[in-house]
């Protein structure tokens, strides 16, 4: 007995030969049961090396038909396109002192190069998605296999292994910039065919690409959420910074968010953000990307707190400039259009005017007086006894009484009296235009509308909203320097710097009075401020201008004290001798574009402006008589620097050197004399020992409220009212341009006076007309005593 062989032995040779004779499958087996010796796990851990060999097997085949796959599948793209992938990329506009504007494109996309992204951000991409990645050829095999090994597995009835499987995806860096450049092509399908094509695509990538190309490929096409397209465009996004200046923390945020980016999006969903960015920085440690030191310190810093963000989309409206941007996309989509030009989708980069310090003191300015009189409005019709006296021009009370804070009394005495108004607006309403569509009768449809609370309260919100429009320019070169269109471009897209046009009231007068001196009248001559009554020749029209308020003083007054005053009767009484129609011409060589009735009442401001057009006219006289038209974008070039548009100024004289300076002389009373309409830019804002010029404006029942301010360095122009004209402030003192545009205006300029380096000097000085020759003559009278013309 004890010279029988043993079960599993040959009768021949040594122990050392009869294992050798057994096949390695035997063997294997034998290792198995050793190691498992429970039937049912023996047989889970059989079928699952079974599987894995079977993977690798077929990966290796596919491998090695990868070059034929590429010559014979018609659906993969082409080696033109692989070198040469057409992808959108955003147009980005800069302001003249190099911020970022906006981007304007079908995808939001900024291309950034290897060399200029955070390295920390290519330490958590390949530790997190492709850790052999400088060690392939496009497709990880070992990898591939294990993801179609455990996909296979998890798929399988296998009781307790099932839960350690799951199908998961195989695919290397280079496999996913292949479906991100070619994903019509490719496709998203899970399908062998789609795997096979993505194969011999990233193949095709390596042979022909770097690394490092692959890698700059990759973070530039990646999507994220907000239409950010790349790495570049989701750091200026989700961080306002460049992908060059990613921290650790952010890096390991962004690269989170590439396996799910709207689960891990750190905004929307910033708790699953930070346990993604956890797992990434682990990663980091695990490759030795990050060492466990660092992230000590991190951790000591910030322990497990979440990424702060500063969320800025490309969207227009999430631009520190939005009017501006959305009038420069607009402008931008024009020219495309002429110059054969794709402006969305070239990458071109756009260098705008604009003055990013002045932009912010500007909407700082706005946001701060436009709640101020919001709450005035609304408090003026609050009830029957307006608490105007009560409260007089201090705007913080207003906004701190409870005719501003409960929401109940917030114009209530105004839908009171003028129920009439509120039926006017809800049929002006596309609501109820839709209604009478359906055929549903007028008193009905009426009826239906007023019991809609929710829209009746929407409506109301909308027609009490005070609207602003302010811009500053360059006087030199006509450049846009600040621009504010409005309260909310996401409320209202009404642009009320270039779109909207409203009656200029009194701030048209200073076209008259450069007519008039150009046509040889002087400061010094006098009219009297008295009522008069003008016939139309032509119609027989009767025309009575009245002053604010309706009173009048009956003395004589010179040309400068009645511009100052900004009185309507020496006005009047001044285009009946300077023809209207060439106040027209000359407004319009000043910058006035839009049409001007020439009519006496003209001289009240009774035609339409904008508020660029009529700040681009007090820019001429502001440069002294040449006008410059108003510009924003100074150059445009392609993504490889080629200057595509180059604006060129094109000056033009509308007013003599002497004539200009002469109308500033007159128009320095607005802001210094007592009686200047425009005085509070000195004692209620402290802007003393500036060379200011200026003008305010209103018009009937205070609709609109202008004021432009001019100093040799900028000029400042302001409107503020609402969009619907039956809207206004109840009493004339908030009504006049010297109480709403002027504060928006004044507490823009003192920032500006405030700030360290600032463009005001105190130093800069429009000429005084007679260092310019100008002979002053004695005073005389013009037409004394006329009370009918």
């Amino acid at each position: 007995m004890a010279n029988t062989p043993k079960k599993g032995y040959s009768r021949k040779g040594t122990h050392g030969e009869t294992l050798r004779k057994q096949s390695i499958h035997q063997l294997y087996r034998r290792v198995l049961r050793k190691i498992f010796r429970d039937p049912r796990k023996f047989q889970a851990a059989y079928a699952v090396s079974v599987l894995f060999c079977i993977a690798v097997a077929g990966i290796l085949v596919v491998a090695s038909y990868l070059g034929y796959l590429v010559a014979l599948a018609p659906s993969m793209p082409s080696l033109e396109e692989i070198e040469n992938p057409d992808l959108d990329r955003a147009t980005v506009a800069y302001t003249v002192d190099g911020m970022e504007l906006a981007r304007f494109g079908r995808q939001n996309r900024s291309w950034i190069r290897y060399e200029d992204i955070s390295p920390h951000v290519i330490s958590a991409l390949v530790s997190t998605e492709d850790a052999r990645f400088f060690h392939h050829w496009g497709v990880d095999v070992l990898r591939t296999a294990s993801a179609l090994t455990q996909s296979i597995i998890g798929a399988l009835p296998l009781g307790f292994l099932n839960s350690s499987f799951q199908r998961q995806g195989g695919s290397t860096i280079t496999q996913q910039l292949a479906r991100n450049l070619f994903n019509i092509q490719i496709g998203f399908a899970v399908t062998v065919e789609r795997k096979l094509k993505e194969m011999a695509t990233a193949a095709q990538l390596e042979r022909r690409y770097s690394k490092q190309e692959i890698i700059e490929m990759y973070l530039n096409t990646v999507p994220f959420r907000h239409n950010a397209y790349g790495i570049e465009a989701a750091s200026r996004t989700y961080f306002s910074k460049s992908a060059a200046d990613l921290d650790v923390l952010e890096s390991a945020t962004m690269v989170g968010m590439l396996q799910a980016n709207t689960r891990y999006d750190p905004v929307r969903n910033p708790d699953l953000s930070r346990q993604r960015r956890n797992v990434v920085l682990r990663q980091m440690i695990r490759r030795d990307t990050l060492s466990t030191d660092r992230y000590q310190e991190i951790y000591d810093t910030y322990g497990d707190s979440l990424t702060t963000t500063r969320l800025r989309t490309g969207a227009v409206t999430d631009s520190f400039a939005p009017y501006f941007a959305e009038h420069i996309r607009i402008w931008l989509a024009g020219w495309g259009d002429t110059s054969g030009v794709d402006v969305f989708g070239e990458g071109l980069r756009v260098y705008t005017t604009l003055d990013s310090r002045l932009q912010r003191m500007a909407q700082e300015a706005v946001d701060t007086q436009m709640k101020g009189l919001q709450a005035v409005a609304e408090c003026e019709w609050s009830s029957a006894s307006s608490p105007r006296f009560e409260l007089g021009g201090d705007l913080d009370a207003y906004q701190n009484h409870p005719c501003h804070t409960e929401p109940s009394n917030r114009w209530a005495y105004f839908w009171e009296r003028r129920s009439a108004y509120l039926t006017a607006f809800v049929k002006e309403t596309p609501r109820y235009a839709a209604l009478l569509e359906e055929s549903v009768p007028e008193d009905v449809a009426l009826e239906m509308l007023l019991e809609d609370e929710a829209f009746v309260d929407s409506l109301k919100t909308d027609k009490g909203r005070l609207e602003v429009g302010m811009v500053s320019l360059d006087p030199l070169s006509g450049q846009v320097r600040a621009w504010v269109g409005g309260s909310d471009l996401r409320i209202d897209r009404y642009d009320h710097v270039a779109t909207a046009k409203r009656q200029p009231g009194s701030t048209f007068k200073p076209f008259l009075y450069a007519t008039a001196i150009h046509s040889g009248h002087h400061p010094t001559d006098s009219l009297k401020d008295e009522r008069f009554v003008y016939r139309s020749p032509d119609t027989g029209a009767i025309w009575s201008p009245e002053n604010s308020g309706g009173s009048t003083t009956g003395r004589t007054m010179t040309l400068r004290e009645g511009l100052a005053r900004s009185l309507n009767t020496i006005s009047g009484q001044l285009i009946l001798q300077v023809p209207a129609i060439q106040v027209v011409t000359f407004a319009e060589k000043m910058g006035i574009k839009s049409p001007l009735d020439p009519v006496p009442s003209l001289a009240l401001g009774t035609s339409e402006v904008s508020v660029l057009e009529l700040t681009s006219g007090f820019n001429t006289l502001a440069n002294l008589g040449i006008y410059n038209e108003p510009t924003g974008i100074l150059r445009i070039e392609d993504r490889n620097g080629k200057v595509l548009y180059e604006h060129q100024p094109v000056p033009n004289e509308a007013l003599s050197v002497l004539t200009s300076s002469v109308v500033l002389d007159m128009m320095r009373g607005v802001v210094n004399e007592p009686y200047g309409t425009g005085i509070r830019i000195r004692n209620q804002y402290g802007l003393t020992g500036y060379d200011f010029a200026g003008k305010t404006g209103t018009t009937q029942e205070g609709a609109d409220g202008w004021f432009v301010l001019l100093h040799p360095k900028l000029v400042t122009g302001a409107w503020v009212g609402f969009n619907d004209r039956r809207m206004t402030f109840r009493s004339s003192f908030w009504g006049q341009g010297a109480h709403n545009a002027l504060f928006v205006v004044g507490d823009f300029t003192r920032r500006i006076a405030n700030d360290p380096e600032s463009i005001l000097s105190q130093r800069d000085r429009f000429p005084l007309p007679e260092a310019l020759g100008y002979q002053p003559r004695a005073p005389s009278t013009l037409d004394e005593n006329r009370t009918e013309w």
